[in-house]
């Protein structure tokens, strides 16, 4: 057993290297290339560029007059990046370019690109699960390290290899999301062709996959270890409409040795999905999914699990308004059990155009909870595949049998630094089922018990782009419960995080 001051020790070390390698990285950037902070949204797949021709990069006119080629940007998904820009002689070079852009035959357009991401994180959190049964104070580090390889052939075929490792130093307990030696984290081949008048893309591998804000489909970049997906996928772009097919198997994560990550034979994920610019003064998309489990276990339902999943999803900006609408709903079977749920979420904001660019917003979640335990209809929400940090990086909120809601206001003193304070206030949409917790953790003892209301919280966040490659974030958050969870021996908790991400 390793004492509380030997892991603080290890903790505090932990953090003065981490200290060290964001200065060394920081005083790097000159010889890297760019790369940028990107928010929950940049992960959308309505903005999959995979397969653009990437030769339009490659212009004789530009060279002859002033060079107009940006170097391109690290993006929150690599694949994304389109580094053929530095086959143009007009692009100022910069140290190991030669390893962003290694030509594969006479077409500029055809290239090998190598590159890696860092992100090291302490938390701290002294009432994991509000510090009911054996949960107690966590201080500890995660850290993930990523390193792949984008082929380019031409205009019309990608092939990606991504490898991870990710490591939790000093964690009380350790999950499948906190931990996993190196293994595959991405590998797939793309083909993008134009067919009738608009663009084909087809992908086959394994490979991450995002919808929309990412409530309810996601990456999971909150955690250490993202989601992936070891799936078919094929759309059709044409115009303003995009159309999506998918059929998936989430991977199953393994942390006991290295290479050991599967496809996770007992869960399926697939579904159709449409994409539509310019409905009215925002754009609007909707997916149905079938979500099968072969061993799905709720407070009131177990067995297979066949669920039918609903979405329809509507955002857009308008001068300084801008708003996300989604809306959820479920049907189908667990075990003997009939499934009818639902969940709405809605973000809304208004940016002032005055010093440092206030925005001020008001986010509204709900989500069902099963109201009457042994009916034979179970209306707990199932959250599918959510994002780590929609509500807080703390992970105190689960997106199940939920009301919420939670003003906020967003400062920018300056165009690297973003400030963000929150509050939060959490119901119950009904007594008669738990409080969640991420993903989908029942709070132990709050089942059929107490008031509806759960709690409130303040955030506080600041996000600090310290280089054109080098971001830091920080988060703290302090949870009040409500009488419910103190009743089942919960407490007030409170989280604190310190980020660093480098990326090449």
């Amino acid at each position: 057993m390793v004492s509380s001051t030997m892991r603080a020790r290890r903790c505090a070390q932990a953090a003065r290297l981490t200290a060290i390698a964001g200065l060394l990285l920081a005083g790097a950037d000159a010889a890297f290339a760019q790369t940028a902070a990107q928010p929950v949204a940049d992960a959308s797949l309505a903005a999959d560029p995979v397969g653009a021709t990437a030769g339009t990069a490659v212009n004789d006119a530009a060279s002859n007059d002033a060079c107009n080629v940006k170097r391109p940007a690290v993006m929150f998904n690599r694949w994304q990046e389109d580094w053929s820009v530095l086959a143009n002689p007009c692009v100022p070079r910069k140290p190991l370019d030669s390893l962003k852009y290694i030509p594969l035959g006479g077409d500029p357009a055809s290239y090998l690109s190598l590159g890696a991401n860092l992100r090291e994180r302490i938390e701290t959190n002294d009432a994991p699960l509000f510090g009911i049964g054996t949960a107690r104070s966590d201080t500890y580090l995660i850290q993930r390290i990523e390193v792949h390889a984008d082929a380019r052939l031409a205009e019309h075929w990608q092939f990606f290899v991504q490898l991870v490792d990710a490591r939790a130093f000093g964690k009380n307990v350790v999950t499948p999301v906190d931990k996993n030696p190196l293994d595959l984290e991405q590998a797939f081949a793309a083909y993008t062709g134009a067919v009738g008048g608009g663009t084909f893309k087809f992908r086959v591998g394994r490979q991450e996959m995002a919808f929309d804000l990412q409530r309810f489909i996601a990456v999971r970049d909150g955690p250490n270890v993202r989601q992936a997906f070891d799936a078919i996928w094929a759309d059709y772009e044409y115009q303003k409409w995009r159309f999506i097919a998918y059929a998936t198997q989430p991977v199953q994560y393994r942390n006991a040795t290295v290479f050991d990550d599967v496809s996770n034979r007992n869960l399926t994920f697939s579904g159709v999905r449409f994409e539509r610019q310019s409905v009215g003064p925002g754009d609007m998309s909707g997916y149905w999914s079938r979500y099968n489990n072969t061993n799905a276990r709720y407070l009131d339902a177990q067995g297979s699990e066949h669920r039918d999943v609903w979405d329809l999803h509507y955002f857009g900006t308008r001068g300084g308004v801008d708003w996300d609408a989604e809306a959820m709903l479920q049907t189908g079977t667990v075990g003997n059990s009939t499934v009818l749920a639902w969940a709405v979420g809605s973000i809304a904001g208004y940016k002032f155009d005055m010093p440092w660019t206030p925005r001020i917003a008001v986010q509204l979640d709900a989500a069902s909870g099963d109201r009457h335990p042994h009916d034979g209809r179970l209306e707990t929400f199932n959250p599918l595949f959510p994002n780590g940090y929609y509500f807080t990086l703390a992970g105190y909120t689960g997106y199940a049998n939920l009301i919420h809601i939670k003003p906020s206001i967003t400062l920018k003193p300056s165009a690297s630094l973003t400030l963000l304070g929150a509050l939060g206030f959490q119901w119950r949409e009904t007594t008669g089922d738990a409080v969640y917790q991420q993903p989908n953790q029942p709070v132990p003892g709050t089942a059929g018990k107490g008031s509806l209301w759960t709690g409130m919280y303040v955030q506080l966040r600041a996000d600090w782009t310290i280089a054109a490659n080098l971001v830091g974030s920080v988060e703290a958050v302090h949870f009040q419960v409500g009488n419910s969870i103190r009743e089942a021996g919960g407490r007030n908790a409170d989280y604190a995080g310190v980020e660093l991400k480098y990326g090449w």
